[in-house]
């Protein structure tokens, strides 16, 4: 054999033993695609896509209606619950990891879409503040402000749940200076003429306690400062000099809900289960006892009350038409679709829209059916099954021959 010949049967069959190298190089190229195409979609671009759908409720003016005068601001507010951040004790380091990415990413994305001007947490922000030492609050607070950090423009204002400074067996002055030295401790927040009242629910015992004491004649106070910015016309000499309120209803914000029964009247798809519903909520432990809710309902009289603690969705009718909405947990190792509150807020009305989070059964079931297709695109490269789209075909053909 000439040496030019022996030296194409060479190259021959060299560029044949590289084409099952390309070849497994293209499908290693396609696996790595789509686990990387998956893992966007799930971890980044589904936030996006399904908080995108949430919009601002629209809420009645003055110059709606066809007055005149100044159109009142609309304040633009975002109520959340029960995120539960992992401690160093309970839950595991994995399951930690993924909620709090789960909720920094819904957080940060509801920033970036929404634009709130105030974000309000209504307790619970921690799972084990109240049991928590020194170092572990202070890793506990830092990974909050990591995945809650928000622009200077934008309101965070927090009530302290059961979970963060304990129940009222649990708590003590320590623990609540500890969390008002992280959150603003004040209780009165007015801001574009509308009143915020935050309230430590969990010092509403009704026992005569130092701490339940001092949170009583400190809610006294804020209904003296309230009742004098609606009636400082006709009582002028009861209010004195000092600094008005605006003159509006105010909105009281609290961990526990105020008293009721259970959440047989609720409903929705993040009500709480059927199982669930019909079982009687325990005062001072589920709900705020009787007196401590109409004590609230009179001293305040609000015109709309949100609380946390349940973890599920409600809407309850106190008194004269006082609306109290129970947002449902912010975190998945809750539920299964987290949400929280939009409000379009102004001194006399408001309104209010839920925005879902993304659910976790979609996301499982988007890395279930990505996985499945990456094995059975492996096994067709290994040639252990028949490709899909060739058995499709030979079939075709075998139809049309027959």
């Amino acid at each position: 054999m000439a040496a030019g010949d022996m030296a194409s049967t060479r190259l021959g069959a060299g560029r044949q033993h590289l084409r099952p190298l390309k070849r497994r190089g293209l499908v290693l190229l396609r696996l790595t695609a789509i686990v990387f195409a998956v893992l966007l979609f799930c971890e980044f671009l589904i936030y996006y896509l399904v908080i995108f759908r949430c919009s601002w409720p629209a809420v009645k003016t003055p110059a709606d209606a066809g007055g005149l005068g100044t159109p009142e601001p609309v304040l633009r507010v975002m109520f959340l619950a029960d995120s539960h951040l992992l401690g160093a004790v309970r839950g595991h380091w994995l399951d930690k990891l993924r909620r709090e990415w789960q909720m920094e990413r819904a957080f940060q994305t509801a920033l970036w879409l929404l634009q709130p001007e105030v974000v309000f947490i209504l307790g619970d922000i921690f799972d084990e503040g109240k049991w928590s030492s020194s170092q572990a609050w202070a890793d506990d607070v830092g990974r909050f402000w990591k995945i809650f950090r928000h622009p200077p423009h934008v309101q965070l204002r927090a009530v302290a749940g059961n979970h963060d400074i304990g129940f009222h067996y649990q708590m003590n002055t320590y623990k609540i200076k500890r969390f008002e030295k992280v959150f603003n401790p004040e209780r009165l927040f007015s801001w574009k003429g509308i009143n915020f009242v935050m309230v430590n629910s969990v010092a509403l015992e009704g026992d005569g306690c130092d701490i339940c004491s001092g949170a009583e004649a400190e809610l006294l106070e804020i209904s003296h400062r309230l009742n004098c910015s609606r009636e400082q016309e006709h009582r002028p000499q009861e209010c004195g000099d000092g600094q008005r309120l605006p003159a509006s209803a105010p909105i009281l914000l609290q961990h526990f809900p105020l008293y009721r029964r259970n959440d047989a009247n609720c409903s929705g798809e993040d009500a709480a289960p059927p199982d669930e519903k019909y079982t009687p909520f325990k005062e001072r432990y589920d709900v705020l006892s009787q007196e401590a809710s109409r004590k609230l309902l009179w001293w305040l009289r609000p015109r709309l009350v949100l609380s946390g603690h349940t973890h599920s969705a409600c809407e309850v009718l106190h008194g004269a038409g006082v609306l109290e909405v129970s947002v449902p947990s912010f975190s998945w190792r809750n539920r299964n679709n987290p949400s929280f509150i939009m409000g379009s807020i102004t001194p006399t009305e408001y309104a209010l829209a839920k925005c879902y989070l993304p659910c976790e059964d979609t996301v499982l079931t988007t890395y279930c059916t990505a996985a499945g297709g990456l094995v059975l695109l492996t096994l067709v490269h290994a040639g252990l099954v028949a490709s899909p789209f060739h058995f499709g075909w030979n079939m075709l053909r075998k139809f049309k021959t027959t």
